[in-house]
């Protein structure tokens, strides 16, 4: 498939610029807590800096990863909070934080600090504000259940529109139009993810499979992707073996990796070609997937917009097929 650029009269606005993009992987040293900077500039953007964290966080020293996860984290009270209030919410103290941002090019904390103050600024569309207007709406009813799981999937939604999150879901749509075949990958609780993401996309485009890995049969589903193929994979803490299995034996096979997972210090992360993060918090005893659905609508939908004409026609022709079929009650 191919990828077309914005056409006149179906326009993306961007939330905000592109930043630029690094791929330098930091070299560390775990021994020492004493880090000196290890570049010649720092990284332009959020998810640069993001980027070089997860990459950095399996070797960073104990004090170094509890600094690098908690700015991996929160990255709103990182760009408000003072240097101590973070540093004591991270556990850690100030000047372990002043010297992971210095490791990675920044001069100050004050410069690492400005780089989320600006990421925030320009991101989230305030859809948590809603979940406050509902509160005070239902103030009256002794449900807070009911209004605390609204107010959290408000927020975890929120989360997910950012600028930045708008032009990395741009170049995982090209990903995913360049590719030749598509796995998708989701176990346990993630596999409603994969399923939907697989159900929905193979209506535009035939070349999406759901993969399910049953009776151990990872190896023999997967073993056709190479280096023209993408698999996209889901993955929430407990992460799942299998989700680990399938990565290992279609990144072994040269496929690209598209990971979906609740953090970067997640291990489904490191040699994937994109990653998202998406919120998964709730006081539902089991994590959210509202996020990652929202997330698989949005990448689909970029797919049917920007790619080529044959995917609205795929999408005509399946509703034709399932009408005739008798697939659908009529309500007339």
């Amino acid at each position: 498939m191919r990828y077309n650029a914005p056409r006149p009269g179906r326009p993306l606005p961007l939330l905000g610029h592109d930043p630029t993009r690094r791929t330098a992987v930091l070299e560390h040293d775990p021994q020492t807590a004493e880090l000196e900077s290890g570049q010649d500039s720092p990284p332009a953007g959020l998810d640069a800096v993001n980027q070089q964290l997860a990459a950095a966080y399996p070797e960073l020293s104990p004090q170094l990863k509890l600094a690098a996860g908690y700015v991996l984290e929160h990255p709103v009270e990182i760009a408000f909070q003072s240097i101590r209030k973070s540093a004591a919410a991270a556990r850690v103290t100030a000047s372990t934080l002043v010297r992971l941002a210095k490791r990675l090019g920044f001069d100050s904390y004050e410069q690492f600090r400005d780089v989320f103050q600006s990421a925030v600024q320009a991101g989230p569309v305030e859809l948590s504000g809603r979940a406050s207007d509902l509160r005070t709406l239902a103030s009256q009813t002794d449900d807070q259940v009911f209004l605390d799981v609204g107010d959290a999937a408000f927020d975890n939604i929120g989360r997910l529109f950012t600028a930045d999150n708008q032009i990395r879901v741009r170049e995982a749509a090209r990903l995913l139009l360049e590719a030749e075949k598509i796995a998708v990958v989701g176990f346990r609780d993630t596999f409603a993810c994969a399923y939907h993401f697989a159900y929905v996309g193979r209506i535009a485009m035939p070349n999406v499979q759901l993969i399910r890995g049953q009776e151990g049969g990872l190896l023999t589903e997967l073993a056709p992707y190479g280096e023209h193929d993408v698999v996209v994979a889901f993955g929430f803490e407990p992460y799942c073996a299998e989700t680990m299995r399938a990565l290992e034996i279609a990144r072994a096979g040269g496929a690209k990796a598209i990971v979906i997972t609740d953090t970067l210090r997640s291990p489904l992360v490191p040699g994937a070609t994109m990653t998202f993060t998406v919120a998964n918090a709730t006081p539902h005893f089991f994590p959210s997937i509202l996020s990652a659905i929202t997330l698989i609508e949005v990448l689909l939908a970029e797919c049917v917009a920007f790619g080529p004409d044959e995917l609205v026609d795929n999408v005509a022709r399946f509703e034709s097929r399932m009408r005739a079929m008798g697939a659908y009650v009529s309500n007339e």
